[in-house]
């Protein structure tokens, strides 16, 4: 601080000192504001929060003493540098300046060359404790707004991984790319992805013998293993829907593949989970119906501007979800759609023929560089089993879709005896397709000999003797109205 930024307020009760002080302060360039007692010492004070006060201490009503008691108790001024400049030159004196925390003490008549040196220095002193201060606040400012800033993180971090619970990374990184508070209503992708529906069976008579307390403990222990299925196959859960789960798959390539593997081992794993049903107070095992469908779906946020959700909406989840009804009807645990069919074998031939070419690669550096035994890592060599069951039209639907059972991977199957006979079952499915009943009958009724448990081969059993009932019926009218026109014939000729 320069002595021309400098305020200084002399205090005196003779206006010759105050004047003399003045003339001699302001030679120096400093700004000068006076008062003539006590009284008026504490008001221009107050009012102008000079850099150093100059104070007489005998002055009428209120003495340099007081003032400097008052002014070391105001909130604003207390810190405010004070020099006593008096005619009192006992140590006494001294003492109660010191003691009333004065930073100096100048006995009339003064020298002022030393006067202003103290002045100056007083002035420069007060100036570095102040940049000292400034700084030292600033540091503690930084040092708390730091620490604001990273609690503000660190529970920024714990609510968004909180957050994720409800809402997962896949849905964020669609609705709140910038962040959450970029999450906006109608923010809307487009794009294909596979979307798979479980649905736990007889789950309103399992809630209707047990307290909420245990089923809610089951379901959770329960979609806990589905979800670990789900995740492991980079599969996300778009929502828990009291005793089904809706899953998406949105992975660029093989998201229907990746389905399949999640539904597969979501049955091996529900095997595990009923190995202690008891334990959860059910009466049997779990069972669940799972259809799968590939399609175009629109991911995004729907509802109001106060209460909004994050979902996929779209014809392929209407239609995975009409899958997963159709267990029920054709008693099987896992029916997929056509669309899902194809996109797995293109996946699995584009994939093998990537593969191949990297594998050619790898066995000809490894030939050159090892002497190790050559390994096949086709990820994509694992065969899958599934059968066609039917040509149906979905509820709310105009366009028949051909619908498949799926029956396992090889490392994972679900259904042992279908598989086992899956060739003549497909010989039947022939059969049938081509209108040729009776052969179809024949091969379906091999297949229930087989396996009495596989309820679509005896639903094709009823449906090829109804057909050849209504053949042979058809047959009978045909014969009778060929015997009726024959004797009509014969009359004719007679006559």
């Amino acid at each position: 601080m320069s002595n021309k930024q400098s305020s200084i307020l002399v205090v005196d009760d003779e206006p010759d000192n105050v004047i003399l002080l003045e003339e001699l302060l302001t030679s120096e360039g400093y700004i000068t504001v006076s008062a003539n007692g006590g009284k008026e010492a504490l008001e221009v004070a107050s009012n102008s929060h000079p850099d150093l006060i100059l104070l007489d201490v005998m002055m009428p009503e209120i003495d340099g003493f007081e003032v400097c008691n008052r002014l070391r108790q105001h909130p604003q001024l207390k810190t405010v540098p004070i020099i006593f400049l008096t005619a009192l030159d006992d140590e006494n004196s001294k003492l109660k300046g010191l003691e009333l925390m004065g930073d100096d003490y100048i006995t009339k008549p003064f020298n002022t060359h030393l006067l202003l040196a103290k002045v100056a220095n007083i002035l420069q002193l007060n100036q570095i404790r102040y940049q000292a201060n400034k700084s030292q606040n600033t540091q503690q400012i930084d040092r708390q707004s730091n620490l604001q800033l990273l609690a503000a993180l660190k529970i920024n971090k714990h609510l968004s991984e909180k957050f994720r619970l409800f809402v997962p990374d896949q849905f964020l990184s669609r609705i709140a790319p910038q962040g959450l508070d970029s999450i906006q209503l109608g923010d809307v992708t487009e794009e294909e992805l596979t979307v798979l529906f479980c649905d736990i069976r007889g789950f309103t008579a399992i809630a209707e013998s047990q307290n909420a307390r245990d089923t809610f403990k089951w379901l959770n222990s329960f979609f806990k293993q589905m979800s670990a299925c789900i995740s492991a196959n980079q599969g996300f859960i778009d929502k828990f829907l009291g005793d089904a789960i809706m899953a998406v798959f949105d992975k660029h390539k093989c998201h229907s593949l990746n389905a399949l593997n999640a539904a597969v081992m979501m049955q091996e794993n529900l095997k595990e989970f009923n190995t202690n049903y008891e334990k959860y107070n059910l009466r049997e095992p779990v069972k669940i119906g799972i259809g799968i469908h590939t399609g175009i779906g629109v991911i995004g946020t729907l509802g109001s501007e106060k209460r909004m959700d994050s979902t996929v909406i779209g014809d392929v989840v209407n239609t995975a979800s009409r899958l997963e009804s159709l267990t029920k009807t054709y008693g099987c645990s896992i029916i997929v759609s056509e669309p899902v069919i194809s996109e797995i074998e293109i996946c699995k031939n584009n994939c093998q023929a990537q593969e191949y070419i990297e594998d050619k690669f790898r066995i000809i550096n490894q030939a050159e560089c090892s002497d190790a035994p050559l390994q096949n890592n086709n990820l994509y060599s694992e065969k899958i089993y599934y059968r066609w069951i039917d040509k149906v039209t979905l509820r709310g639907k105009q366009k028949a879709i051909n619908i498949y059972e799926l029956l396992g991977t090889e490392n994972n199957i679900i259904e042992a005896e279908k598989i086992s006979n899956l060739s003549i079952f497909k010989k039947g499915i022939k059969g049938w397709q081509l209108g040729k009943f009776a052969a179809a009958l024949e091969y379906f009724q091999q297949v229930t000999r087989q396996n009495y448990t596989d309820t679509i081969a005896s639903l094709y059993v009823e449906r090829c003797r109804e057909k050849l009932g209504k053949e042979e019926g058809r047959r009978k009218r045909e014969e009778g109205r060929r015997k009726k026109e024959e004797g009509r014939e014969k009359r004719e000729e007679v006559y």
